[in-house]
């Protein structure tokens, strides 16, 4: 069962919309959903709301560290509220999908993502559950910081929006647990 679902993002305004941006986008986009506001937290460095999803009460944080430094957040609430890594859904940006694709997996690397490298030093731990949300890579000889710290288009943004409206439906079941048969359908 996940008591913590985590969106990963850089907080300021420059980075509001940013393909980088996808955990965060997604957490308000779920927020919006279920009801709630955001409330920063300081012993958290982050913003945390508490909700219910399909009848389970869970934490979402948005952590203020910067992407880099996001496993301070999710370390201290785990910790203090004695979450598991495998109780934990982390949600980000991949850039080895195309736009919108979204993928759940539990576990493995962090393939060059900063923000789940730094998450998988605070937990001691890389046993936690990951959605991945496409943004595409850069064209050739385009610089991949570049990219990710940019807006996507208008096109590549109904993509992603697609994609969190793919994803929002199984959200209930991988709070509740039911993660395998929600892997095996949106990993199809």
């Amino acid at each position: 069962m996940i008591k913590l679902i985590v969106g990963l993002g850089n907080p300021g305004r420059q980075y509001e919309k940013t393909r980088h941006n996808a955990g965060f986008l997604f957490l308000d986009t779920l927020l919006a959903d279920y009801g709630g506001s955001w409330q920063f937290e300081g012993k958290f460095q982050g913003h945390l709301v508490e909700c219910a999803i399909a009848y389970h009460k869970l934490l979402l944080l948005k952590p203020e560290t910067f992407m880099n430094r996001s496993g301070q957040a999710v370390g201290k609430v785990a910790r203090y509220y004695k979450i598991q890594p495998e109780e934990i859904l982390v949600v980000h940006d991949e850039l080895d999908f195309d736009a919108g694709v979204v993928k759940l997996k539990k576990g493995g690397g962090h393939a060059g993502h900063n923000g789940l490298r730094d998450i998988i030093a605070h937990l001691g731990s890389n046993d936690f559950y990951r959605l991945r949300i496409g943004i595409g890579r850069p064209a050739a000889g385009k610089v991949v910081a570049d990219y990710v710290l940019s807006e996507p288009s208008k096109a590549d943004w109904l993509l992603l929006e697609g994609g969190f409206g793919l994803a929002k439906p199984y959200i209930g079941p991988i709070v509740s647990g039911q993660t395998e048969a929600a892997m095996n359908k949106l990993n199809t």
